[in-house]
């Protein structure tokens, strides 16, 4: 080796004898570091895939952009500490705290894009609950994040007694001028672990006119699709005051009818009553261990009312109407069987017929009376 080296140039062996403080030559030990970590990189990533965990896979796609900006900001950063020391005597102190945030800005970059990973992963499997991922994910994020912060603040000489201190203060000035920044904060928690919805469920207030699809549930709002397509942004704090229906929850569907029946098809009602009762127990579509109720309900003004009280099995708006339109045309098609119709709205008038020599006496005084009341 001593030999090779003996056939070097002077100079080239004077900058080998000073490697370590040579821009050049660290701005190339970096290269070579990068190719290296790249051919690791491309064997570690065939190795993964061949695993049946998805994990080692989500932690080396996380780390492969961060360790590539660290080894060569690192590099970078010695290199510039020699130099700025070049140009100033004295030393330069802030390059030791430089490295140190560099190494926690690419702890929490990467921590952040493992977060991600397994947040994405996660919404891809079954039976997830979408609200329940994603508020892990956020409170993960900011859990690090508020670590990499204080960490930051210690490297620049903060002591983080004096801050907590200053904090306990400081945070009840903060929490009552942004009282409802704070209230929309904690309603938000609230979605989270009591989960009165989901993200992808149809909500309503009956209390205020809120309708529509969750398609976010943020810190401080959430955000509602309304079935006319419009966004409405609702701060979380307007749910702990108010009573949320979640339809999407439902086990099933109701269907409750009136039907009337004409009074000529009275002694009709009792066979159409029973028949009726007898398809319902029988469709395919009708939940028969739910409340079924067929009656005759009443004596309307111009109707025999029927009552028809029952549930469907499924809960899809769609497929529910569909099947609530197949039972009102088979009881249609049952009232019509047994030559009964269904009523609507009459007035039948009555006009009592008078003999005709009654008719003919009477005609004369009432023309004249009606004449003397004209005058």
């Amino acid at each position: 080796m001593n030999q090779l080296l003996s056939f070097l140039p002077e100079s080239v062996l004077t900058m080998l004898e000073k490697w370590d403080s040579n821009v050049l030559l660290i701005t190339i030990a970096s290269f070579l570091a990068w190719l290296a970590w790249r051919l690791i990189y491309s064997r570690l990533e065939i190795l993964v895939v061949k695993t049946r965990f998805h994990w080692d896979d989500m932690v080396l796609a996380a780390i492969k952009t961060p360790i590539s900006t660290f080894i060569w900001c690192w590099p970078a950063t010695v290199s510039l500490g020699f130099v700025l020391e070049d140009h100033f005597s004295s030393k330069l102190d802030w390059l030791s705290t430089l490295k140190l945030l560099l190494v926690i800005g690419i702890f929490i970059w990467a921590t952040m894009r493992l977060i991600t990973n397994i947040e994405e992963y996660a919404l891809t499997q079954k039976n997830r609950d979408d609200t329940t991922i994603q508020a892990v994910a956020k409170v993960a994020r900011l859990f690090f994040i508020v670590i990499g912060t204080l960490t930051v603040m210690q490297a620049f000489g903060l002591r983080l007694s004096g801050l907590l201190t200053f904090g306990g203060v400081g945070g009840l000035i903060v929490g009552f001028a942004a009282k409802d920044l704070l209230s929309n904060f904690f309603g938000g928690m609230m979605i989270y672990f009591d989960r009165p919805f989901k993200v992808g469920d149809w909500v309503r207030s009956p209390d205020r006119q809120i309708e529509g699809t969750v398609e976010r549930i943020g810190w401080r709002m959430t955000i509602i699709r309304t079935f006319d397509k419009r966004p409405l942004y609702v701060p979380n704090s307007i749910f702990s005051n108010i009573v949320v229906e979640n339809p999407s929850r439902m086990l099933n569907r109701r269907i409750y009818e009136n039907i009337g029946i004409r009074y000529d098809d009275g002694a009709k009602v009792a066979t159409i009553v029973s028949e009726i009762k007898s398809m319902l127990e029988q469709h395919p579509d009708i939940d028969a261990n739910q409340t079924l109720i067929v009656n005759f309900n009443g004596f309307g003004p111009s109707s025999l009312d029927l009552m028809v009280y029952t549930f469907t099995k499924t809960v899809n708006w769609i497929r529910f109407h569909k099947v609530k339109q197949d039972v009102l045309l088979q009881i249609m098609q049952i009232i019509k069987e047994h030559d009964a119709q269904i009523a609507f709205p009459t007035q039948t008038i009555k006009v009592d017929s008078l003999p005709v020599e009654s008719a003919l006496t009477q005609a004369p005084n009432v023309l004249h009376q009606q004449v003397s009341n004209e005058y």
